[in-house]
């Protein structure tokens, strides 16, 4: 929840229905209580009333009077899919883009990175934010959290090629993804990032990866401008 040009109610339905695509929250699960979820974000009880609404409304919710609030059978499943990097999907369509900017960062994972990442809050963790484009336009903004290590690379410059290429060189495949998409405004770092105005329409991918039986993980948000990409699913 970091973009303050929306509603509160709506940044928090957007949380609250992220865990239940992610499967934190499982089927049939009880969410924590309207009061808990007040001190859990910090806003009032109508804003969390609000955003419990939404989900409601959306089918993802249900409430059972005098007990509480549970997650409906059966909320949307993230896909699993074939593991490609952006500039390989994009060269797979015919289009060459390339890495416009990267900045590699290392620094403490927050509950919700340590949550994805299978590792403890405050652990270390690298955050790599990349602009992706042609020559003429960027049209993509990635900020991506993995697991850190120490042969991990802490120089920008190391990561203007494919992310996924530059994990095979430590013998890291990544073999196991899980997605979903939805539409979004924009926040203010698209805004400055994709250098685009605030009615342009912009599509989130949120990507959570591992190699199954290690212990990289990875969690992205994916940020994209509507016109000029496509997501495709694959049968």
């Amino acid at each position: 929840m970091n973009d303050n040009r929306l509603p509160l109610y709506i940044q928090i339905a957007s949380d609250l229905k992220f865990k239940i695509h992610s499967g934190e929250w499982d089927v049939e699960d009880q969410i924590p209580t309207e009061f808990e979820l007040c001190n859990i974000y910090d806003v009032s009880r109508i804003t969390i009333r609000k955003a419990i609404d939404q989900l409601v409304n959306e089918g993802l919710l249900y409430r059972k009077r005098a007990v509480g609030t549970f997650v409906q059978a059966k909320a949307p499943e993230m896909k699993e899919v074939v593991v490609k990097s952006f500039t390989q999907e994009m060269n797979d369509l015919g289009r060459k883009v390339h890495t416009l900017k990267a900045r590699i960062e290392k620094k403490p994972a927050s509950a919700k990175i340590a949550n994805f990442l299978n590792i403890k809050e405050g652990d270390p963790v690298l955050n790599l934010q990349r602009v992706f484009g042609t020559e003429d336009l960027a049209f993509a903004f990635f900020d991506t959290y993995f697991t850190f290590e120490q042969q991990f690379s802490t120089d920008s410059q190391d990561y203007y090629g494919s992310f996924y290429e530059y994990l095979k060189r430590f013998d890291i495949v990544v073999d196991s993804i899980k997605e979903y998409v939805e539409a979004i405004e924009p926040s203010e770092q698209l805004l400055q990032a994709l250098e685009i105005n605030e009615h342009t329409p912009i599509l989130k991918r949120v990507r959570i990866t591992q190699q199954l039986g290690k212990a990289f993980h990875e969690y992205s948000e994916c940020f994209y401008i509507g016109s000029e990409y496509r997501y495709y699913v694959e049968g």
